[in-house]
């Protein structure tokens, strides 16, 4: 499919815009002359909205025509049956085949004339080859000056969009327009977005880069500016980081700065998110992938497809290795992550993480074997596969004690008694005294919420199922996906995940009812590829792209969601893995009890549900094409945002 070029209108006039379906000339707001928008001046200077060249001046004066350099014709028509003046109350200030840029002057109406022969005095700015040139027009309606621009439109183009997009050139305008290499203090990226620590975010442009292509939106979250690209995040991560150069370590000195003009608490509170967005985005991969595959091992053991696949066989329990590492050795890729994010030796962290991953601690974690006892208090082994808190504490403390050691020891004794110190403390304090303490409260805290979401059955179904994306929009989702890797590790199952894996859905099917019904090459290009995205668990750019832009198409897919959380509360669905939406569909089999098919029919029923309403909303009251599409949405800073 062609790409569509991007061309901007500005306003001809100081007032009102609207969109032509609501001018009131049938020929213009029937779109019969083609698409465009409307004015409501406030005075008669009429400026050019294109650069171009002057291909028509009317003989009554009330109207004149530009042509792009794109082949675009925009007709500028000023009022409506103005033509019956023969040009009394117009002077105009072009002639044929005069070049004119955006802003200069076109026109004089006198406004005075046109009310007293009972007139509407509405300018209108159309494409009259509007069926040839174009694939849509995006407009903003609301006050306007003259020369700002108030459209977007998107012109047809016979050449073929190239498959491969050009990541290299990608990555150069946004580098650019986050004030460059040397403003760029560390970079990692996540499942959608790349997440920049910056020096100083006031010389981005967020501007810019929110109308780049390639670009979904950008946002201003846990100390870090975030570019949302959605699935090609990875590709384009690898470009940019290719450009800052081999001797940039992109986790490096990645935390926020310590001071700033924020408060201590909203500090504390937008470091800890960040923290754990570092920590856990760049694993989240390896573990939906590794529920998958926990998800359709189970699905093959069913006895109601014959068990396909006998558990004690070697081919059953290789793959299910394979499954069960990501999550088995978690607490070492949860410390090489948070290390990189915290800009300290990631080595040292995973080899951390390691100990409490090490076979024979795991074992006497099983079995609750006694370390010692003082004063008739025991200190016992736990088990530490499966989990995320105690490791990214481990990860801190890791990069303080190393700091202090740098700052203190020789240099000739740095090498090997900087880790191994590090090691050594670190390691005995996490499973002596952090570790308990931690993982204990953090599968209290699991028990609980997944209690708290059965026990509410399908008021907290409705509730969770109507608003969790809205913490998508926030950032603050990554708060949750800890608690829910802690429910699956600590009881096996995740009521709370069954509820969040219908939001996705219901976004998905929001955004492919805009794909399918708008005519917009554009959209339905950008639409399809974020259902997709959706539909396989990321929902970024399904909200971001469209979704929030017209908000009842978002609206739509809230509602559709709390429908789904409805039934999956009503019929106590649970989730056995990590992997959401339609792809995670294996998640949903219990892996305990293959027989048990309850979670399931509630993922079929609550999806299939979310699905329909989602659609339909949207089809029937979310989205038509002569919508006017929002500015990208501005997000509230979160808490512990500047």
């Amino acid at each position: 499919m062609a790409q569509s070029k991007k061309m901007q209108l500005s306003s001809p006039a100081n007032g009102e815009v609207l969109a032509l379906n609501k001018t009131s000339d049938p020929v213009f707001s029937g779109g019969t002359m083609g698409e465009g928008f409307g004015l409501e001046p406030e005075n008669g200077k009429i400026v050019a909205p294109v650069n171009g060249v002057i291909s028509m001046v009317a003989d009554t004066k009330h109207a004149v025509g530009i042509t792009t350099e794109e082949g675009l014709e925009i007709l500028v028509h000023m009022g409506i049956d103005t033509v019956g003046l023969k040009g009394e109350g117009f002077t105009v200030s072009v002639s044929n085949g005069q070049k004119v840029k955006v802003g200069d002057m076109l026109a004089k109406m006198d406004l005075e004339v046109i009310t007293a022969h009972n007139l509407a005095k509405t300018v209108m700015v159309v494409i009259t080859n509007s069926k040839d040139k174009l694939e849509g027009m995006d407009l903003v309606e609301g006050p306007a000056k003259a020369g700002s621009v108030v459209a977007t439109a998107y012109a047809k183009q016979s050449k073929k969009r190239s498959k491969k997009r050009d990541y290299d050139e990608l990555a150069t305008t946004i580098l650019s327009n986050v004030g460059g290499k040397e403003n760029v203090n560390s970079l990692i990226h996540c499942i959608t977005r790349l997440r920049f620590t910056l020096k100083n975010e006031g010389s981005a442009n967020d501007d810019v880069l929110k109308e780049t292509d390639g670009v979904i939106d950008v946002m201003h979250a846990g100390g870090q500016y975030q570019v949302v690209i959605g699935n090609e995040v990875t590709q384009v991560y690898d470009a940019v980081m290719k450009q800052l150069g081999n001797d940039f370590d992109g986790g490096a000195n990645s935390a926020p700065p310590e001071n700033d003009d924020r408060n201590p608490v909203s500090r504390a509170f937008g470091n800890l998110i960040g923290f754990i967005t570092g920590a856990m985005s760049p694993v989240i991969g390896v573990i939906a992938a590794s529920g998958i595959i926990k998800g359709i091992l189970a699905l093959l053991t069913l006895p109601q497809l014959g068990s396909l696949l006998d558990v004690k066989s070697t081919v059953y329990l290789t793959v299910s290795s394979m499954a069960d590492s990501a999550f088995y050795f978690l607490p070492i890729l949860v410390g090489f992550a948070a290390a990189k994010r915290l800009g300290s030796d990631p080595i040292v962290a995973a080899t951390i993480g390691g100990v409490l991953a090490y076979p024979q601690i795991v074992t006497w974690g099983q079995s609750f074997k006694q370390m010692f006892e003082i004063g008739g208090f025991q200190f016992q082994f736990l088990n530490y596969t499966y989990s995320i808190f105690p490791m990214i504490l481990a990860a801190w403390m890791a990069k303080k004690l190393g700091t202090w050691l740098k700052d203190h020891l020789p240099s000739y004794l740095q090498m090997i008694f900087n880790p191994l110190i590090t090691v050594l403390v670190v390691s005995a304090i996490t499973l002596v005294v952090t570790g308990p303490i931690i993982q204990g409260a953090a599968n209290g805290i699991a028990d609980f919420i997944n209690w708290l979401v059965h026990v509410s059955g399908w008021s907290g179904g409705l509730i969770i199922g109507g608003f969790y994306q809205l913490l998508v929009i926030f950032g603050l989702h990554w708060g949750v996906v800890p608690l829910v890797a802690q429910q699956i590790a600590g009881s096996g199952e995740s009521a709370l995940n069954a509820i969040i894996s219908v939001t996705m859905v219901s976004q998905g099917a929001a955004v492919l009812a805009v794909a399918i019904k708008s005519k917009k090459a554009n959209i339905k290009e950008l639409g399809i590829a974020a259902a997709i995205s959706a539909f396989c668990g990321v929902t970024e750019p399904a909200i971001y792209g469209v979704n929030l832009r017209y908000k009842k198409v978002f609206i739509s897919g809230l509602i559709g969601s709390a429908a789904g959380g409805f039934i999956t509360g009503l019929m106590h669905g649970s989730m056995f893995g990590f992997t959401g939406s339609l792809i995670g569909f294996s998640s949903f089999f219990n892996t305990k009890t293959p027989s048990d098919l309850n979670s399931f029919y509630a993922f079929l029923l609550s999806s299939l549900v979310a699905l329909v309403i989602s659609f339909v909303l949207t089809w029937v009251w979310g989205y038509n094409d002569k919508m006017t599409v929002g500015k990208k949405v501005e997000k509230k800073g979160k808490p512990g945002t500047n």
